[in-house]
């Protein structure tokens, strides 16, 4: 039996789209030195490498990227999956981009990932100003919640939409979501997961669940952002 502890990247590690604080960084640095850590993010593993670092990309037991579809050990790819959305999908997704009433588009709304698809109506390329705009959108609008609900009602028996990060959606198989990499443990390991969107609509969401239903071996923390992060693991250091 092991203690595992999960973490997702963006907004849980790091700022949403940034790089880790540097002091946090040398307090992680140091947890993984002593436990067995895992990384789950819906990113991509070069994405990843640039908001933590090679380094602890490499420390790390495993990164579990694009949601568990695209794996990495000590740096090295051992599974991605080769999964592409339906042109269904694709079309009633931008339809969604063209009824927005969102004012800015800042391109590459879509970015296919290994096993999955990213969908942004703000769009990738923004800025961090105007990530902060949509953010703001989005809290007043509810656009990004009212997107997954309307996308699962109609595909959700074969294909999911989650929310993601600050702006974006996680679109995958039915079922290849982060929950996927509980099979990668014993039934006797205990868990322990961080991620700062385990609300329904999250893509944190089904991972944390899978978490607290092992019977007493599992726990997730839904966290506020890196610092809130960081305070509980100080707390369990």
């Amino acid at each position: 039996m092991k203690t595992a502890y999960l973490f997702d990247v963006d907004g849980t590690l790091t700022p949403s789209r940034r790089q880790i604080d540097p002091e946090f960084s040398k307090f992680f640095f140091d947890f993984v030195c002593k436990h067995d850590v895992y990384l789950v993010t819906g990113s991509d593993y070069p994405k990843t490498v640039e908001q933590i670092g090679n380094s602890l990309c490499c420390m790390v037991k495993r990164v579990y990227g694009c949601s568990g579809n695209d794996v990495y050990k000590k740096g090295l790819n051992v599974y991605t999956s080769d999964w592409i959305i339906p042109a269904e999908s694709f079309d009633w997704l931008n339809a969604k981009l063209k009824a927005s009433e969102f004012p800015l588009r800042t391109g590459n709304h879509f970015e296919s990932r290994p096993g999955m698809l990213n969908f942004s109506v703000v769009g990738r390329n923004a800025t961090l100003g105007e990530r902060q705009l949509y953010v703001e959108w989005d809290e007043r609008t509810n656009e990004r919640n009212d997107i997954v609900d309307e996308f699962n009602a109609l595909y959700g028996d074969t294909i999911t939409a989650t929310a993601g990060g600050e702006t974006g959606l996680d679109i995958y198989p039915t079922g290849k979501d982060k929950s996927q990499i509980i099979n990668d443990f014993s039934e006797y390991d205990k868990i322990f997961f961080f991620g700062d969107r385990c609300d329904p609509q999250g893509n944190d969401y089904t991972l944390a669940r899978a978490v607290s239903a092992l019977s007493g071996r599992g726990k997730y923390y839904n966290v506020e952002g890196w610092i809130h992060t960081w305070h509980i693991l100080e707390e369990i250091s």
